[in-house]
Formats: C-alpha cells, structure tokens, sequence
C-alpha cells in the first residue's frame, strides 16, 4: 500500500484565492490521488478466512434447522424457481 499524500498549498502575500486553488487542483492532478481513488471506490476487500469460516457455519446451521422443521413438517418446501405466469 502507498503512503498517503498530503498536498498543501500556501497563500501568498498578493495572490488570489483563485489562483491559489488553481494551483492547488494541478498539483492534485499531478499526484495522482483522484485517479488513484477513483480506481478503488467499487473494489471490495477479499473477506478474512475467518469471517469466511464463520459465514460458512452460520450458512450451515440455518439449512439445518430448516430441514430439521420440513421434516417436522412446520414448514413447507419453498422452490427457488417457480414458474412466471404470462
């Protein structure tokens, strides 16, 4: 990972403030941070083996438990495809 950027940019005694944030703005682009962001800003992280190993047993506990009351028959069989009536 990059180490952050810090841009700074000081006013000068007959300077506008215009000017200043012109000057600010290149150096902004010269950096690169906006492309930088913007190439991050949908990424994901890849999850941790551990929230993985955890999403697993909690997935793995609830199909349990839902066969367990099909079968006590307190609840009914749900398809996950049903067909669409036109």
């Amino acid at each position: 990972m990059k180490a952050m950027v810090n841009i700074e940019v000081l006013k000068g005694p007959n300077e506008n403030n215009l000017s200043v944030l012109r000057r600010f703005t290149k150096r902004v682009q010269a950096a690169g941070v906006l492309p930088r962001v913007r190439s991050r800003r949908y990424t994901e992280r890849t999850p941790s083996a551990n929230t993985r190993r955890a999403k697993t047993v909690a997935f793995l506990k609830k199909k349990e438990i839902t066969t367990e009351l099909i079968k006590l028959g307190k609840m009914e069989v749900v398809s996950k495809f049903t067909r669409r009536k036109r």
